[in-house]
């Protein structure tokens, strides 16, 4: 310390001296990183590309300052466990997948200001649980066969979507939707005169992805990421970051 410090008060010294510390140890009183779980169990059809996708979304908590878990565990939503985590990650699940605690639980959870994102088979679960229906935003109503397709940009501020082209094309398994919650940020639709939308179609406005604060929280949805190749996708994994950034409140 400064000679000249010598006549300061003990309290003032202690705190120059700590200060100085701080300075000599940068990560003392860093924050710790946000924390998502994916969670992907499955009690319908299992998509082969979900252990893609969890590889997937650790290298972009790796690269950009978020530490990921993951489970198939839905013993694991409690109240207590789950509020380590800045958002919850449904990472294409099937079916009846959380049981009336688990429920409750996220939905305290989100209450509470939590985040959640949702990826493809995230709108293929929980039919009758109509506040999830709500806040992933639709229930998934059928799909054709996988094609290539034309997306069309509708939000190009967004985080999720600003780095795409106003009009993407590319292969996908290309969800119809019932159910569709009122208040949604449509991040893009489909065209669905660029393919065969079988016999479900939506009509003019088809949405494949949005957002929306919901019941306190915060909820992100792509329809996109059937594929492995998805995620080996830079536009996509882009898409999913921006996605999960929201989510997380960032």
């Amino acid at each position: 310390m400064n000679k000249n410090n010598k006549g300061l008060p003990l309290a003032a010294r202690c705190v120059l001296l700590t200060g100085f510390l701080l300075l000599l140890l940068p990560g003392a009183m860093a924050k710790p990183l946000p924390k998502v779980l994916v969670f992907s169990k499955t009690q319908g059809f299992h998509h082969q590309s979900i252990a893609t996708g969890i590889r997937a979304i650790q290298d972009l908590g790796k690269a950009n300052k978020f530490e990921v878990d993951t489970t198939t565990d839905a013993g694991k939503f409690s109240t207590a466990y789950l509020k380590q985590f800045s958002a919850v990650i449904f990472l294409s699940p099937t079916g009846d997948v959380l049981n009336e605690a688990q429920q409750q639980a996220f939905e305290k959870y989100i209450q509470a200001g939590g985040g959640f994102a949702g990826i493809h088979a995230a709108t293929d679960c929980e039919f009758e649980w109509s506040w999830y229906g709500k806040l992933v935003g639709a229930y998934f109503n059928g799909h054709p066969k996988q094609q290539e397709a034309i997306l069309r940009i509708t939000d190009r501020k967004n985080t999720s979507t600003r780095h795409l082209p106003e009009v993407w094309k590319r292969k996908d398994e290309w969800y119809n939707f019932k159910s569709v919650a009122e208040g949604l940020q449509i991040l893009m639709t489909i065209d669905e005169k660029s393919y065969d939308a079988g016999e479900t179609k939506m009509g003019d406005v088809h949405p494949v992805s949005w957002y929306h604060a919901y019941d306190g929280g915060r909820a992100f949805y792509t329809a996109l990421g059937h594929t492995e190749e998805s995620y080996s996708d830079p536009l996509f994994l882009q898409h999913l970051l921006g996605g999960i950034r929201y989510a997380i409140g960032q």
